[in-house]
């Protein structure tokens, strides 16, 4: 049966209504106002078509931060494997804040392919993309990361140290890991 936002063509008047909007974000998602590039990308993460996954693949290479960070958090919604590679390559992303979105959305996505590149993020600079990459690491629950989370719960952010200990309850322990 056909619902009320189905993407179907022909699909009643919420299907219409859903395509319009689809197609407008998708438009200003290539405007030349910044404004309205990541609007777009936020809009198009929480309508969850998987026609936007391409569109927002390109705008992890957006000039600005907000527009980069946007697409990031909007491809871990959709959920998809295809923007995997793309999502690692952010985590090079000289913000600190596209890094952090990059490692949400691998977490989210929780493809293996992002348990090495997720586990290089621990060393970042930048507590919020340890934390986000500790919790991304949990999500996943590859093994591979218990020990580099370990390490981490003696991080001087006690949130980082909070997030690998939750990471680790996540993916189980071979061994008992003290209390932070």
């Amino acid at each position: 049966m056909v619902g009320k936002d189905s993407p179907v063509p022909g699909g009643g008047v919420g299907s219409l209504n859903r395509e319009k909007r689809l197609h407008r974000y998708l438009s200003m998602l290539e405007s030349e106002n910044l404004n309205d590039r990541w609007r777009a990308a936020d809009a198009l993460g929480e309508m969850g078509d998987r026609r936007a996954v391409q569109p927002l693949i390109r705008a992890l290479d957006d000039e600005y931060v907000d527009v980069r960070w946007k697409a990031a958090r909007a491809l871990g919604i959709l959920d998809d494997r295809e923007p995997v590679l793309p999502l690692i390559q952010s985590l090079e992303d000289a913000s600190p804040w596209v890094r952090a979105g990059a490692a949400w959305a691998l977490g989210n996505i929780g493809d293996p392919r992002a348990v090495e590149p997720l586990i290089r993020m621990l060393d970042d600079e930048k507590p919020r993309v340890r934390k986000m990459a500790a919790w991304a690491l949990g999500r996943i629950g590859n093994s591979q990361a218990r020990e580099p989370l370990a390490r981490l719960l003696g991080d001087p952010d006690r949130e980082v140290g909070l997030a690998a200990r939750q990471a680790l309850d996540e993916i189980g322990t071979e061994r008992e890991i003290p209390a932070i």
